[in-house]
């Protein structure tokens, strides 16, 4: 008998440890969670970009969006690197630091704290003098816009921690102002022809220079319809000598922001590097130098060397 009330006694002991110490059920800090969790491409690029502190401290009350490594890997291998690996060790600090900002809110939010809290919500990332913003959408589930227009979907929401909350994401969010205008087309799938054209004229380098410059970017439908317009296959086009022309007809000089082009008067002659020009008329929309109009879809998409505005026609510089 006594040797089963020492036994208890023991067992007893050993579970007020464990309450006096939090439990082993008890979160560990946004830190210690992801390590826990096996987001190591997102550990890394913390870590080197000196952002640990902030995720371990018990002042936080934080909301992190995770992107899974395959996230990572996704990013890294379109933007041209070998892995995850090779693009945080690639990025400097203060590069992966604004990267990782736009993915933290500054305030710890739950799936339906997201959902409820507005259609555009403030991020722990600063650009030109204010807190940048996600799109966020509860439609079928919890989804998340970035600067490149493309979307982030919650794949697992609520993760507790001691210090805030962590939602896992299956993409890496990009933020205005820290990829160059090329880098931003290749991340979204809607310019992939336009990125194909771009290579093939050999204007990539030009593209992603110090710029500033502005891009009329068509999307892959606007390319779909020029090549039936002009009886061309997508390799005709590719390979044709006047691509160089018509891919600099829709790039201007300067970061020309849309606040920009509804202050000038109209119609607005505008200068391109194709050494051409273009008219935007009362609405806003494009008419090129064939008489062809085309809208603008989306406006300031910013990238570190100027901006792109997203159009719904492939416009065409004056024949010859």
């Amino acid at each position: 008998m006594r040797r089963l009330f020492i036994k208890i006694a023991g067992l007893a002991l050993t579970g007020a440890l464990v309450s006096a110490c939090g439990g082993s059920n008890d979160p560990g800090t946004l830190a210690e969670e992801a390590s826990a969790r096996g987001f190591s491409a997102l550990v890394a690029a913390s870590t080197k970009a000196g952002l640990v502190p902030a995720l371990s401290s018990s002042s936080s009350n934080l909301t992190v969006f995770a992107p899974t490594d395959a996230a990572f890997t996704s990013l890294a291998t379109t933007l041209g690197f070998a892995s995850a690996t090779t693009m945080v060790n690639t990025l400097d600090s203060a590069t992966l630091a604004k990267i990782l900002q736009y993915h933290v809110l500054p305030t710890a939010k739950s799936a339906a704290q997201l959902a409820a809290g507005g259609a555009t919500q403030s991020t722990l990332y600063t650009f030109e003098g204010a807190a940048s913003t996600l799109a966020v959408s509860s439609t079928g589930g919890v989804k998340l816009t970035d600067e490149l227009l493309t979307q982030a979907m919650v794949t697992t929401a609520d993760v507790s921690a001691s210090n805030g909350v962590i939602h896992v994401i299956d993409k890496v969010l990009v933020p205005p102002g820290v990829l160059d205008i090329v880098q931003m087309a290749k991340l979204n799938p809607t310019f992939s022809v336009l990125v194909e054209a771009v290579v093939a004229a050999n204007l990539a380098n030009a593209l992603s220079g110090a710029g500033p410059l502005t891009v009329f970017a068509p999307t892959n439908d606007a390319f779909t319809a020029a090549l039936t317009e002009l009886s061309l296959t997508k390799a005709q086009l590719l390979a044709s000598p006047s691509l160089p022309d018509i891919l600099t007809y829709h790039v201007v000089d300067g970061s020309v922001r849309a606040a920009d082009v509804v202050a000038l008067p109209k119609p607005a002659s505008v200068g391109t590097l194709q050494g051409s020009t273009f008219s935007v008329g009362t609405t806003l929309a494009i008419t090129d130098g064939r008489t062809r109009v085309a809208n603008l879809v989306a406006t300031d998409v910013i990238a570190k060397n100027g901006v792109i505005h997203v159009i719904d026609k492939v416009l065409l510089p004056p024949s010859n």
